[in-house]
């Protein structure tokens, strides 16, 4: 036997590496990221997947299942409250989403400058966000009180936040607003100082006053932070749950109800596990195609 054909028995013998698009894959990385990823394949996309299935079905937990294709949907689309449910939380969604954006920079201003007690006001604008959304309920029903809560007590006026059909979403979107803010006021801050001082002087020195500065340069710098912001909360006010669970219930007569709080009602109360998965997934079409148009508009790698 010649050497070369040793040296290429060799090398035939050798284990064939796998490739990708002509580079061999390091399976040492898939192993790192293993332990991260197979609880989040088996507990979030198959969740998601058992999901679809259910929503074709008429699963009750306990019970023989069904399938019964596309009823849950069309008994959907027919339910009065599921229409309403939607309506509620698209009103949330206005109230709640440019009240976070705008008071989230302002309040990212006003720690940036570090004018008069910034220090204080840092601290005091994120608190709330590490809160759990029970406490904040809690402390809002007592504040929001129609005859001893200190908001009605200070302006002076009777409102019945909680318990009228026209003021409870209002209500719970005030302490929503409250609860949201600290994570838009900390992402607002933080792109605030990757703005370069130096930026902002030049333009001062080139005659720009205040305003010209905010509304030319910080807030077109600003423009990827900004569209962040508002659609991590465009997602959060849409799954908004926990401040009308313990707040209003979704009451008076389904008057503050959301479209999460309506398939919790279904799903975990009257055990409709198919009729709730239906609905689910009518809440993620939306969620999908709001943030596509969100981001459409809002491009996110433009400074023009």
């Amino acid at each position: 036997m010649t050497p070369d054909s040793t040296m290429l028995g060799k090398i035939l013998d050798r284990p064939r590496k796998a490739r990708w698009q002509g580079r061999p894959i390091n399976w040492s990385g898939y192993a790192f990221i293993a332990p991260f990823f197979v609880p989040f394949f088996i507990f979030t996309v198959g969740a998601i997947l058992f999901g679809v299935y259910v929503s074709f079905t008429d699963w009750r937990i306990v019970g023989q299942t069904q399938w019964i294709g596309f009823k849950n949907y069309s008994d959907a689309f027919a339910d009065p409250m599921v229409l309403k449910a939607f309506w509620n939380t698209l009103r949330y969604g206005l109230v709640i989403v440019p009240s976070v954006t705008i008071l989230g920079f302002i309040f990212a201003v006003f720690v940036n400058q570090k004018w008069p007690g910034y220090v204080f006001a840092r601290f005091a604008f994120y608190a709330p966000n590490v809160v759990s959304a029970t406490v904040i309920g809690l402390v809002w029903v007592w504040m929001l009180d129609t005859q001893y809560g200190i908001v009605n007590q200070y302006l002076g006026i009777t409102i019945p936040w909680l318990t009228s059909t026209q003021w409870a979403y209002l209500g719970v979107s005030l302490a929503s607003i409250w609860w949201d803010l600290g994570l838009a006021f900390v992402l607002f801050l933080a792109g605030l100082q990757e703005i370069d001082s130096e930026v902002r002087e030049a333009a001062i020195v080139d005659g720009a006053n205040r305003l010209q500065v905010m509304l030319r340069i910080i807030l077109p710098m600003m423009r990827p932070t900004i569209s962040m912001v508002i659609t991590l909360q465009l997602i959060s006010t849409m799954r908004i749950f926990s401040q009308i669970y313990v707040m209003t219930n979704g009451n008076p007569a389904g008057a503050s109800t959301s479209v999460i709080h309506y398939i919790f009602t279904n799903g975990i109360q009257k055990f409709k596990m198919g009729y709730s998965s239906a609905i689910s997934l009518m809440l993620f079409g939306v969620i999908l195609l709001v943030t596509i148009i969100q981001l459409r508009f809002v491009k996110e790698n433009s400074y023009q």
